[in-house]
């Protein structure tokens, strides 16, 4: 087993490679300028690599570059076995990154709120207490009324 500083610089040198040679090697028309790569993480035995990446476009840009990133595994790895220098190359794994989905999930959810929000503001602009405005007691005023019932 390596230990974790072995594999996150590992992880680092793959995803550094693998996007430049995305960026410049790799002559497949599907990836073009559309995949980023956004993260990749190593197995602490270092045989396995997950690269994870966005594609800018809609669904058939994904399912395009997802074919383009499969046929194109091979070349990628013998990149990184070369830049690596390490005794076994590890095996790339292309995973869909989820993080613009879930980004979307969480502005749609924020502009719910803000909307939520504003219908609150509105309904209550011209509202008024349900009892006093102060409803709190004050030091004097308990004396008064004592004294009042008293007489």
């Amino acid at each position: 087993m390596a230990d974790n500083a072995r594999a996150k610089k590992l992880a680092d040198l793959i995803r550094e490679v693998v996007a430049e040679k995305l960026q410049r090697g790799v002559k497949d028309p599907r990836l073009g300028t559309h995949v980023t790569i956004t993260d990749t993480r190593v197995t602490g035995d270092l045989r396995e690599a997950t690269v994870f990446y966005t594609v800018y476009g809609d669904d058939e840009d994904r399912a395009s570059a997802a074919a383009g990133l499969e046929s194109a595994k091979g070349v990628l790895r013998s990149a990184v076995g070369r830049a690596a220098g390490t005794k076994f190359t590890p095996t790339l794994t292309f995973v869909a990154d989820a993080l613009p989905e879930n980004a979307k999930t969480i502005e749609d959810l924020l502009e719910k709120a803000r909307t939520s929000d504003a219908q609150v503001r509105e309904v209550s602009s011209g509202a008024q207490y349900a009892g006093d405005a102060d409803p709190y007691k004050k030091p004097g005023e308990d004396d008064d009324a004592e004294d009042a019932a008293s007489e």
